[in-house]
């Protein structure tokens, strides 16, 4: 049988398949269903420095705002002694998770400040989260901000980060960045010891009865994956960042060329939510069959052979590619041009 273990983040992985942020992953009962199934760990769902800003405010305000016109009630602001924050409730089903799980747990923050940054990563760490996964949300709509401006926000927070916790750190990069080896050396210069490629940002949508921008989620599709592909392939040799994939992994050929052009891990969503951690089982074995069938002994064997550096035809993932598959398209049955 293939040895299918991996390493990731310094942890020691019993294979790459890792469920991402997801109601899946949040919940013990089906976070239990993934281990099961044959997760090697699981990414839970982010922590919203917003969500803990959005509460304090509230808050402040319902204490504050209490003794209007009851001077006596000023010093009086009580909280139920059952009082639980967002950053609670998180921290406590962390240490639920730990406690029941035997597979490795990382954790996801999302902050919005330099201090919350740090202050919610410590809680993290003391809570028991084996790595961290950064995921800056980040949209760059203002038209007066440089992309150098932009870069140097993510550096600045690994930089902090690296210095004030002991957890090993992956960041989820944007796939808008427009030269991503640049950034994830210097990434990696200011103590990163990962990178999840790529994160995918919700598009709103208009709706044309009401004229309102609304949100909408769109599941993954296995298409995506290919830009994922791609950047491992390129990544593959020119860093010492653990290289994780995520977005489109839907089957075990997705998860295969994901490794195959150098990914350390793949990360699983869509698919689980679609059908189940069952799904992720079927992955395992028929990942298991094609490694068997082929002779590879082991993932590590695999990994990274068809990546830029060690591809017959290396520049089938740059530009040389481009102009092939326009001259190489041909039109539909029925389809003139």
């Amino acid at each position: 049988m293939s040895d299918l273990s991996t390493e990731y983040l310094g942890l020691a992985l019993k294979n790459p398949l890792v469920p991402s942020s997801s109601p899946l992953t949040g919940a013990l009962d089906s976070a239990k269903r993934l281990e099961d199934a044959g997760a090697a760990a699981i990414v839970l769902p982010s922590l919203f420095e917003e969500a803990i800003i959005a509460e304090d405010n509230k808050l402040n305000r319902f204490l504050d705002e209490q003794a209007i016109g009851h001077a006596e009630a000023d010093s009086f602001h009580p909280l139920p002694a059952n009082y639980r924050t967002v950053e609670d409730a998180y921290l406590e089903n962390l240490q639920a998770l730990k406690n029941t799980l035997d597979i490795p747990v990382i954790a996801s923050l999302n902050g919005t400040t330099a201090g919350g940054w740090l202050s919610h990563a410590r809680a993290l760490e003391e809570a028991g989260a084996d790595a961290l996964e950064l995921n800056i949300y980040y949209v760059a709509g203002d038209p007066g901000e440089t992309a150098t401006n932009v870069e140097q926000r993510y550096l600045d927070v690994v930089a902090a980060l690296a210095g004030y916790v002991q957890l090993p750190v992956a960041i989820k990069l944007s796939p808008q960045f427009t030269a991503p080896l640049d950034i994830i050396r210097k990434l990696e210069a200011q103590g990163t010891r990962g990178v999840s490629l790529f994160n995918r940002f919700y598009q709103p949508d208009i709706e044309l009865e009401t004229l309102e921008v609304v949100p909408k989620l769109e599941l993954s599709t296995p298409a995506e994956a290919l830009l994922r592909i791609r950047w491992a392939a390129m990544l593959f040799g020119h860093t010492n960042c653990d290289i994780a994939l995520t977005g489109g992994f839907h089957c075990a050929s997705d998860v295969l060329k994901g490794v195959l052009a150098g990914a350390d891990i793949v990360h699983l969503c869509s698919v689980l939510l679609q059908d189940g951690p069952g799904a992720l089982t079927e992955i395992l074995q028929t990942m298991e069959r094609w490694l068997e069938l082929r002779e590879y002994q082991s993932v590590a064997q695999l990994r990274g052979s068809m990546s830029c550096q060690r591809a017959p035809d290396p520049a089938a993932f740059e530009r040389a590619n481009y102009l092939q598959v326009l001259q190489n398209y041909s039109a539909p049955a029925g389809v003139r041009f």
